[in-house]
Formats: C-alpha cells, sequence, structure tokens
C-alpha cells in the first residue's frame, strides 16, 4: 500500500492503514478530509454512558476501555478492551441515540472522529464510499453482537 497523506492529522500511515484496512489508499485519502483528530489522557472519558454525541472514532494509537454499569453494585464491567485499529461509538452513531457504554482510555489515546454532519456530506460526495464506510461498522457490530450473545450463553 502505498503512503498515505493525511491531510488532518499528523497519525503514522501504518496506524491510518490499520483502522482503515477495509478501503483503498485513495479511498483513506478522501475519508481524511472528513475526519477530525482528537486525544484523550490516560483515565479520561472518551464516550459517556447516556450521552448524546453524534460521532464514531477510529483508534489509530492507544487502548480503549469500554465498561458497562452493572444495575447492582453501581460497579463497571468492562467488557472490551480495543486497540489500534478498532472502531468504537458505531451504535450510537448509526442510530442516532445515546451511549450505551463508558469508553475509557487506558494510556494516551488518539482517534480520528466522524460525525454525522460530516457523514451526510460524504454521503452527498461519495456515497460508495459511504456505503463501504457503512457496512464496515455494521459487521463490526454483527461480531460485537455474536460475542455477546456467545458470552451470555455460556452463563446460562
Amino acid at each position: 500500500m502505498d503512503p498515505i497523506n493525511c491531510i488532518c492529522c499528523d497519525a503514522r500511515a501504518e496506524d491510518i492503514s490499520q483502522a482503515f484496512n477495509f478501503l483503498s489508499t485513495e479511498e483513506i485519502e478522501e475519508l481524511c478530509s472528513y475526519l477530525e483528530m482528537r486525544e484523550w489522557q490516560t483515565d479520561a472519558v472518551v464516550m459517556k454512558e447516556g450521552a448524546a454525541e453524534d460521532y464514531v472514532g477510529f483508534l489509530i494509537e492507544g487502548k480503549l476501555a469500554v465498561k458497562k454499569k452493572t444495575g447492582y453494585w453501581d460497579k463497571h464491567i468492562i467488557i472490551a478492551i480495543l486497540e489500534n485499529g478498532a472502531i468504537v461509538g458505531e451504535g450510537a452513531f448509526i442510530n442516532s441515540g445515546p451511549r450505551s457504554n463508558n469508553v475509557i482510555a487506558m494510556e494516551p489515546s488518539r482517534l480520528l472522529t466522524l460525525s454525522a454532519s460530516k457523514m451526510e456530506t460524504l454521503i452527498l460526495n461519495n456515497p460508495f464510499l459511504a456505503v463501504k464506510l457503512m457496512k464496515r461498522m455494521l459487521f463490526i457490530m454483527s461480531i460485537r453482537l455474536r460475542m455477546a450473545g456467545e458470552r451470555i450463553s455460556e452463563l446460562l
């Protein structure tokens, strides 16, 4: 793959390629014009359960813990650890609903984020690329749902 020239950030081409390995170099470069680089320090809240945020993130550096508040002892359980290349926040992004989990930075982390308004512009300007991106988010969601089902069945 050719080196990537991401106009929105100073991330390494390898990190961007890992997050968008389902796209061509040209598609990644076009997508970058719709993305915003955001950074969080260790222990920072990246996404808050119940919050009405309108972006999806593509983790290009760091590590994130996805936590769910339990109904009983007011504690959180870790349901996933996300590393470079992961998508985060796709559920709330797709259904325009509140965040279903807390996401905490386990180390300094950087995400390329896509807002809902930028996605609308991408749909108008390059529907093929927008469909590829949405298909990837739905693919990730289906894998996560399958894994959740397997975890629940093991408990029963």
